[in-house]
């Protein structure tokens, strides 16, 4: 088995220590590390509005998985961290906008904090053939 390490500047550098994401062969199988709203040029959150924060991370896991030859309709889960969970209605809302049906796996979890004071951070597994 091998493992490639995936790097783009289409979405937020790393700040700590992990990749953006890990390309196992074979298989074909990418493991993105959770994104949150960082705008990749800028590296500061792209506002303090949830939706605006919930799309910039479907962007930046947009670039990732993209960097990986794959895309988000290749996600075959993912798991997502909100500080507020009576945002899920808007989560839904704004996912439809990234995924058809089939949708992938998710599980969505509230947590107290997340990195830099994000309201959501998403981690996916795309799986390209």
């Amino acid at each position: 088995m091998s493992r490639n390490i995936i790097q783009t500047e289409s979405a937020p550098a790393a700040i700590g220590t992990y990749s953006q994401a890990v390309k196992v062969n074979p298989g074909s199988m990418t493991f993105i590390s959770g994104q949150i709203p960082l705008v990749p040029e800028t590296m500061t959150m792209v506002s303090d509005n949830f939706v605006e924060q919930t799309h910039q991370v479907f962007r930046n896991l947009a670039a990732v998985a993209n960097a990986s030859g794959g895309s988000l309709s290749d996600c075959v889960k993912l798991t997502i961290y909100l500080t507020d969970l009576s945002e899920f209605a808007n989560l839904n809302t704004i996912m439809a906008e990234y995924f058809s049906e089939p949708y992938p796996a998710r599980a969505a979890v509230e947590v107290s904090a997340l990195p830099k004071g994000a309201q959501v951070e998403i981690d996916a597994i795309v799986v390209s053939f």
